[in-house]
């Protein structure tokens, strides 16, 4: 058989002309063939290999047939380039294993990495958040995990640590079904309310009574919260309180009475290190004839501020950090974040939102999807820098 070098992707999986030829589609394979690709190099590949094999000889069986021949060790060897050629490789050195839930766009996955982990799972249903996903870890998250087919995919492999940004009515329903019981490590949390007080009086206080009684008296955790702020705790000028849930298996870790949280720490940015300086799309400014313009142009008169539109008013934040960024900034919606740079009044950028959010903005690749989309991710994340410090301290205990 002539080979013919030819540019394959996975992200032809995705193509119009692919699909129609696929007749019994394996459910996420692009996930299932990036967890063996990332994983070749140790054990967990076996765990993905039949089907991604399976995955691997159908794409050639359709190459063949618009009469591109390649060996199947030159496929992997390219995709495996692929998924491994990208911002934010697994590290080569890592110290434990973790698995990443409700992974939105990878906050925790960068804060655990720089701790020293290694991803072997992870899990996200939307859609767009996915493709972030992958442009930065070259990896495909598997799909809804609260779907049997879903959990199956998990390693039956030592699981050290387990993240999740996750929503309560899925881990109560999760939780009391066992979704996590076949998870041995640590649990590790983080809810992404937009007013954490939400989350211990939802429902009358019975959202986080669920939360605890689940780790605490069905799978035996001992549990750890506490509510930090991002410009505290992580030296990032956003004021977002969050709580974040820490608890530990006490028969696997027997050092966890000495976990504590990160210390509060003196905040050393400004809002001047996560402003681009250069000039905007116009689609970000603010024009003249815009109705809000006059009240704008009014009350919006500092160069070192970060304000909030609240519905009928413009609101000042006099202590010179971003406001809480939220998933309805690219919706029009009230907490929009405004600011005044040298050509107008405008709205921060995605970019400046993840800046915000800290992601290192010199690495992570923002892809080529709808600013709505983008907002709303950055605004459902979590702020990595504050989560690799309570990361940090969770290995210590280890």
């Amino acid at each position: 058989m002539a080979l013919v070098k030819e540019y394959i992707s996975i992200e032809e999986f995705d193509s119009k002309s692919y699909q129609i030829r696929i007749v019994e589609p394996i459910e996420d394979e692009k996930a299932v063939l990036t967890h063996y690709l990332h994983n070749i190099r140790n054990g967990v590949a076996k765990y993905y290999k039949k089907d991604a094999l399976k995955v691997l000889k159908i794409y050639l069986e359709y190459k063949q047939e618009n009469h591109i021949s390649i060996a199947e060790e030159d496929a992997v060897q390219q995709f495996l380039f692929e998924v491994e050629n990208v911002s934010f490789p697994t590290p080569e050195n890592y110290t434990f294993k973790f698995i990443d839930l409700f992974a939105g766009i990878g906050g925790f996955r960068i804060a655990m990495q720089n701790a020293g982990g290694k991803c072997i799972y992870t899990s996200e249903w939307n859609k767009d958040a996915k493709i972030t996903y992958r442009e930065n870890f070259g990896e495909t998250p598997f799909g809804d995990i609260t779907k049997e087919t879903v959990k199956n995919r998990i390693p039956k492999e030592r699981i050290d640590v387990l993240c999740a940004g996750f929503p309560c009515q899925a881990f109560s329903i999760a939780g009391y079904q066992k979704g996590f019981s076949e998870t041995r490590g640590t649990l590790f949390f983080e809810k992404p309310l937009e007013n954490v007080k939400n989350l211990v009086s939802h429902d009358k206080g019975n959202t986080f009574k669920v939360i605890v009684e689940i780790l605490e008296e069905k799978l035996g955790y001992k549990v750890y919260h506490k509510v930090l702020n991002s410009m505290t705790h992580g030296n990032v000028p956003q004021n977002r309180e969050r709580i974040f849930i820490v608890a530990f298996d006490p028969k696997k870790v027997k050092n966890y009475k000495k976990f504590k949280f990160p210390e509060e720490i003196k905040l050393t940015k400004t809002i001047h290190d996560f402003l681009e300086q250069d000039r905007k799309d116009d689609k970000y400014y603010y024009s003249e004839n815009h109705p809000y313009y006059p009240e704008l142009e009014r009350t919006i008169t500092k160069k070192d501020t970060v304000y909030q539109w609240r519905r009928v008013y413009v609101r000042e934040n006099k202590n010179n950090v971003c406001p809480t960024l939220t998933a309805n900034m690219g919706a029009g919606g009230h907490n929009v974040p405004l600011i005044k740079d040298d050509f107008g009044i405008r709205k921060l950028t995605p970019k400046e939102c993840f800046a915000f959010q800290g992601y290192p903005m010199d690495k992570f690749i923002l892809p080529p999807i709808a600013d709505s989309k983008l907002y709303m991710q950055a605004g459902n994340s979590v702020t990595t820098s504050l989560v690799e410090r309570i990361s940090n301290e969770i290995i210590k205990v280890f």
